[in-house]
């Protein structure tokens, strides 16, 4: 394990804006940032990030955490892993504890394979600059297609000689496990003898967007017509292809720079680009495009142009999957390269500026795109015409933000010019679409909400049958909630000349009774055993500690207020108190409503107990009770000002 002396050290050079803002991109609003949600889609950014508390949240799809969470939950680290991400980017040396072989045995798993791919990387490239045969066969092919040494080195590019096990028998030397090695896609086992998956062929290493070698394309030379052009890296615990684009780690600040990013099929497209100086370019594979792959362009632009070549495979292959695009947000252009070219080839024949200027004339707007290229196919058959309305206004449906409102509609004025068909019998169809599509949404809701909403994981202890017993548990929950938050943020402010919140908090709080959320309770323990020991506890310690649903749980208790502008602050130079102007209020209001809730259950089960047959003695007891249990209702109303309990 990593040691206290270490994690400390991390954590006080932690900046929440530098590591988010690496994987979302971020504008500042007011004190806090604000972002399109990496963890759901979303249209209008809703992902908020507090630099003073050190934390985030989506009011869209509700997750929050703190800089720690956020890597475990976007590139699926574990907390040791998190902890060493952020050590190697702010420069602080790891020092670890003994750990169990369990521990050391799941570590490893989740290590491995980047180390195992980093090193094969080190080891293509060294056989390609520096062995007579990557010389010879790698690096002259590389230097035939127009590819300089500076372009090689940047994207890591290297070389698997023709020997059958070359790699293989460095990688066991150095004590890598055959498991790892065939899991990785490095090598294959024939006849019961590991051997070189990508022997003599190119090898094209894949980023994530942190720079990690996560996988490899391996391409061919010589001519084998048994043999497939691109052998690409399995599916693995780090390498899952839906959610990689080649050349994002290289392209994605470009892209934040340009607000466009260029899409193209292959490896040898994006290197070529690159090496032109056109940067703000990624690959797809050449496969469909999947959400994923959209979300990623979209953490960085809205803006996608793909570059694809001109002829009908070129065409079919730019427009898979782009009603997913539309659905996105994303504002999708398409470029054809015309001549039978490819992006890599055309950008060598005309140069970097005449690509440029290609691709800005020659943008051509999806949905008027894929129009033009389905009124062709369908030519003069009647039949084929009504099924490209039919596709056509299925695809402008898709368009139905509410701030695109303007946007769609220049779609079916333009589309019915196009088709020769009236605009408004295209506008009715594309609104049949969006009906015919919340009514799907609305029957899944329906279907799978039956009962009550599902309790949140802290909430899970407290089952309820009702929807009225929900409702309650929520208000009691509340009450809890806003009492450890009190405690959290106000703590170690004066309460008195004598003492601090905390104290006053825990002279009040000997019933631990008034608490039903066991997990809340540990809260208010766990800072009192710091508090006792001398600490000065505040929510920076809840937000990095170890046990991670301490740590969510405090998260989610501290809100992202509402801020006063500083033109209202001009304007009209009044004082607005805050929450740490009026804390004492709060405290005493959060505590009061806690009790007077225990009054109230004391009340009701004293009634039941009235309901049952008692002696003489026991009835006046009862009754007396009763009379004090109001009585102390009574007070407490009057203390917090309300006359109404419900």
């Amino acid at each position: 394990m990593i040691t206290q002396q270490t994690i400390q050290q991390i954590l006080s050079r932690i900046d929440i804006i530098d590591v988010v803002g690496s994987f979302v991109k971020l504008k500042k609003r007011g004190t806090n940032y604000l972002g399109l949600c990496p963890f759901h889609n979303e249209k209008t950014p809703s992902f908020t990030v507090s630099p003073n508390k050190e934390i985030y949240k989506c009011f869209g799809c509700g997750k929050s955490g703190n800089t720690i969470s956020f890597l475990m939950e976007h590139e699926k680290y574990s907390y040791v892993e998190a902890l060493k991400w952020l050590a190697n980017r702010y420069n602080v040396e790891v020092e670890e504890t003994e750990v169990s072989a369990e521990v050391r045995a799941q570590q490893q798993l989740a290590d491995s394979l980047y180390i195992l791919n980093g090193f094969a990387q080190k080891y293509f490239s060294t056989v390609l600059f520096e062995s007579t045969e990557g010389q010879d066969i790698g690096l002259s092919y590389l230097k035939e297609r127009g590819f300089n040494e500076e372009i090689i080195r940047k994207f890591q590019i290297g070389y698997c000689k023709e020997e059958r096990n070359a790699f293989v028998t460095v990688a066991l030397n150095n004590q890598f496990n055959k498991d790892y090695l065939v899991k990785s896609g490095l090598a294959a086992l024939r006849n019961e003898e590991l051997v070189d998956n990508y022997r003599g062929r190119i090898i094209f290493p894949v980023h994530n967007t942190t720079g990690k070698v996560i996988g490899f394309g391996a391409r061919i030379i010589k001519k084998n017509d048994r043999a497939p052009k691109y052998i690409n890296t399995p599916e693995n615990e780090i390498y899952v292809k839906s959610k990689i684009l080649y050349g994002m780690y290289f392209a994605r600040q470009v892209i934040d720079k340009y607000n466009e990013c260029l899409l193209v099929e292959g490896y040898t497209d994006v290197v070529s680009l690159h090496q032109a100086g056109i940067e703000n370019v990624v690959a797809s594979g050449g496969t469909s495009l999947t959400t994923d792959q959209l979300r990623l362009v979209k953490k960085y632009t809205n803006n996608l142009t793909i570059v694809y070549d001109g002829d009908k495979a070129g065409v079919k292959a730019a427009l898979r999957g782009l009603d997913m695009a539309l659905e996105e947000g994303l504002n999708v252009k398409l470029v054809l390269i015309p001549d039978n070219e490819d992006p890599d080839s055309y950008v060598n024949k005309v140069g970097a500026q005449a690509f440029r200027d290609f691709v800005a004339e020659n943008k051509k707007d999806f949905i008027i795109f894929q129009l033009e290229v389905a009124m062709q196919d369908a030519g003069n058959d009647s039949q084929k015409k009504a099924a490209v309305v039919n596709q056509i206004a299925e695809t402008i449906s898709k368009v139905n933000k509410a701030e695109d409102f303007t946007r769609q509609q220049d779609y079916i004025r333009q589309s019915a010019q196009l088709l020769k068909i009236e605009e408004e019998g295209l506008n009715a169809l594309v609104n049949k679409f969006i009906r015919e599509k919340v009514t799907k949404l609305e029957n899944k809701m329906a279907a799978a909400e039956p009962g009550p909403p599902e309790i949140p994981p802290y909430e899970e202890s407290h089952p309820v049958d009702t929807d009225e017993g929900f409702q309650l548990l929520l208000k009691d929950e509340l009450q809890e909630r806003a009492v450890v938050r009190s405690l959290i943020e106000f703590g170690l402010k004066p309460w008195d000349d004598h003492k601090k919140v905390a104290e006053h908090i825990f002279e009040e709080l000997v019933d631990d009774d008034l608490f039903d959320n066991q997990q809340l309770l540990e809260v208010i323990k766990t800072y009192k055993l710091w508090y006792d020991a001398g600490l000065e506890p505040t929510a920076k310690n809840f937000f990095y500690h170890e046990d991670q649903q301490m740590s969510a749980i405090v998260v989610s208790l501290l809100e992202f207020g509402y801020e006063v502008s500083e033109k209202w602050k001009q304007k009209f130079r009044l004082p607005v108190p805050g929450r740490d102007d009026t804390y004492r209020e709060e405290v005493i209001s959060t505590l009061g409503y806690l009790k007077l809730r225990k009054i109230k259950r004391l009340i009701e089960q004293n009634q039941k107990d009235l309901g049952l047959p008692h002696s003489i003695e026991d009835q006046m007891v009862l009754l007396q009770t009763h009379q004090a249990l109001k009585q102390m209702e009574k007070d407490l109303l009057k203390d917090l000002g309300t006359v109404i309990v419900r």
